[in-house]
């Protein structure tokens, strides 16, 4: 391993000085910006044609569930092919899932079976843009740096993309919506398309099997390895548990009487808190500091919740989930261990992976926190949340350091 104690602090500016990243962070842009929009056009086009909350928040919800079916069965596309191909038509598939929900004659089922469509090509797209990532930046810090930049840009996107949505929607119909979201798609192809070089598969003969089996097979190796494994659960499980008041985060504003500004002040306290700590990290710390604070934050990230043990006021209860969300920061040395820690021929299924089981995983732990709420409260279920998560964290942690 590189000793990295003496290398000189590295900010973002040096990851845009690399013009495929570039490229790469423009279609991501793009890309989110489909997304978000598609989400919530799709939410507001199922209610109008159902009038039901349920199928509306199913349309919702669908772009979880299905995460796991495309980070494990169609892992091994993001290996076999070249990762420039993949990307430019995963982009191409999604925006010819979206097309016909533009149509006024579409089917309730048929727009609810495209957006679990998406919601299976996600993985492999995400997948596949990582490990191209370490392609692109290397292996060391600047693909830590790139790594934490999409991840600010997703985080944003919670914060603004959701209202401008919903100014869309106030000048055009959510059948028109979509349509932005196809333009985005398409854009974002044509980025990767002459913005990125082609570069030979991974693993081109990837096992010899079917696509399935070399997925699963990929999957199983993966997992084999347990300094990998603890890694991945490490990514995993701080999100579960980080996504509980954010899931509550309605009836909790309703609770303090707090109204719609206290509900959308909730859901941005995380994000805000989650970009001011990797920003923080990525442009202060050297890579080696990074690597020291990762696994004491994610021993301390979770342990804000406790506080709402206390049923704290807005104001607290923004400073709280803006100190955890701070917390986050862990990852960026994370990112470090994990791209060392697995081969590169197995590297894009193994992001792949990481990227299926995370979305997953959040889904979960919001349905988990629904169901808890409705016998102990939305406070003492957070509290919870931050008590089982934090020692979930540090036995992580404790065999963390004994994988190093």
């Amino acid at each position: 391993m590189t000793d990295t104690s003496t290398a000189a602090p590295t900010g973002y500016a040096r990851v845009f000085a690399v013009r495929e990243f570039r490229a790469v962070f423009t279609a991501h842009l793009l890309s989110l910006l489909g997304v978000v929009v598609a989400e919530i056009s799709l939410s507001v086009l199922v209610y109008d044609l159902t009038g039901s909350p349920l199928l509306s928040a199913l349309a919702f919800a669908l772009g979880f569930l299905p995460y796991v079916v495309g980070g494990t069965l169609l892992a091994g596309i993001a290996d076999r092919f070249p990762a420039r191909r993949v990307l430019v038509l995963c982009d191409l598939v999604c925006a010819a899932c979206v097309l016909p929900m533009t149509l006024p004659g579409a089917h309730i089922a048929v727009l609810l079976a495209l957006r679990c469509a998406l919601a299976v090509v996600s993985p492999v797209f995400g997948g596949t843009r990582m490990a191209t990532l370490a392609d692109i930046l290397g292996d060391g810090d600047l693909f830590v740096l790139g790594r934490s930049l999409l991840r600010i840009v997703s985080q944003g996107a919670l914060l603004a993309g959701y209202g401008v949505g919903g100014l869309l929607l106030t000048a055009v119909s959510p059948r028109h919506a979509l349509l932005v979201t196809v333009a985005t798609f398409c854009a974002s192809a044509a980025v990767l398309r002459l913005g990125t070089r082609r570069r030979p598969a991974r693993a081109a003969s990837a096992g010899g099997g079917t696509l399935v089996t070399d997925s699963l097979k990929g999957a199983r190796q993966v997992l084999a390895d347990r300094r990998v494994r603890v890694l991945l659960l490490l990514f995993w499980l701080p999100p579960m548990f980080a996504v509980v008041p954010e899931a509550l985060a309605a009836p909790y504003a309703d609770d303090l009487g707090a109204g719609s500004v206290g509900l959308g002040l909730l859901m941005c306290a995380l994000p805000v808190g989650t970009i001011a700590g990797e920003l923080w990290a990525g442009a202060r710390l050297r890579p080696a500091a990074r690597e020291r604070i990762a696994l004491p934050l994610v021993c301390a990230t979770l342990l804000p919740y406790l506080g709402y043990a206390l049923h704290p006021g807005l104001p607290v209860s923004l400073l709280l989930l803006f100190v955890s969300g701070a917390g986050s920061a862990y990852t960026l040395g994370l990112d470090q261990w994990f791209v060392r820690a697995v081969p590169e021929a197995l590297r894009g299924r193994a992001m792949t992976l990481l990227t299926a089981g995370l979305m997953t995983i959040q889904g979960m732990g919001m349905a988990l926190a629904g169901v808890a709420a409705e016998f102990a409260g939305v406070a003492w279920t957070v509290t919870g949340a931050g008590v089982v998560g934090a020692v979930c964290c540090a036995l992580l942690a404790a065999e963390a350091r004994r994988t190093a």
